[in-house]
């Protein structure tokens, strides 16, 4: 069984980071790239952009909160010492970087979609882990982004460790609120549940602190916010139909060697 769900989360999370680069890279990338030029025009860009400023982090700002800042925790970087730091070379090499950090994110996220599924002791198809999916991206993608949405580098942002600890702490709040209304669905539950999805929001994410206001045009981050939710939408949905669909995949085939 534990051969059988790997394999399935292996196929999920390889076919769902092949979908997901490819949106990135047709649809993030290039806004990527232009925030990156008004970045470079404000008196705080004095250093190249770092990997921070990759699609794969832009896209793994659905994940943890890292966000796409190719400065420090507080929002620009003044030590310009960074701009010796490693970084992928645009093309060919940022494209492979950006493919590999989802395709771990992929794998990482189905094996933990597979260890709901296992816990609430259902049977993976594709329907029931398109619904899991759909909740895996609401909890861990959309209510999130509510507080913090995935920006471009040359935003302002809050220091990085107060920004994961909400992240983490509505991650977990949304999860067990969705379990609560959806699973055990019954009055006390769904109340509970309800609280735990609106408490961290009624806390309120940490905010940036910085004074510079941004170059990057509020048109272009509303569009980068928004094309990111959307892949992550169907980053999440190709995780659970997919691994439904290995497990069914992979059962058959362990009952036809046992057949044979």
């Amino acid at each position: 069984m534990i051969t059988r769900l790997l394999s399935a989360a292996l196929v999920a999370g390889f076919l769902a980071s092949v979908v997901a680069t490819g949106l990135q890279l047709a649809l993030t990338s290039p806004l990527i790239l232009q925030a990156e030029t008004y970045e470079g025009e404000g008196a705080h860009a004095a250093h190249a952009p770092s990997f921070d400023a990759a699609p794969a982090v832009q896209f793994a700002a659905l994940i943890v909160p890292a966000h796409a800042h190719a400065h420090g925790e507080g929002g620009h970087d003044h030590d310009h010492g960074k701009a010796d730091e490693w970084q992928p070379a645009p093309g060919l090499q940022r494209m492979a970087f950006t493919g590999l950090a989802t395709l771990v994110g992929g794998v990482g996220y189905a094996l933990l979609l597979a260890a709901v599924m296992l816990a609430l002791r259902r049977e993976p198809t594709p329907q029931g882990g398109l619904v899991v999916g759909i909740a895996g991206f609401l909890a861990v993608a959309l209510a999130p982004a509510i507080g913090l949405p995935p920006e471009l580098p040359g935003m302002g942002a809050a220091p990085l460790v107060l920004r994961q600890a909400w992240w983490l702490m509505t991650v977990v709040a949304t999860g067990l609120g969705l379990y609560l209304i959806a699973v055990r669905r019954v009055p006390l539950t769904i109340l509970g549940g309800l609280v735990l999805i609106v408490a961290p929001h009624l806390a309120g994410a940490p905010q940036s602190i910085d004074t510079v206001s941004s170059q990057v045009p509020p048109a272009t981050a509303a569009q980068f916010a928004a094309r990111s939710l959307a892949i992550g939408f169907v980053f999440w949905a190709v995780i659970g139909l997919a691994y439904g669909w290995a497990w069914g995949l992979f059962g058959r085939e362990a009952g036809v060697r046992a057949n044979a």
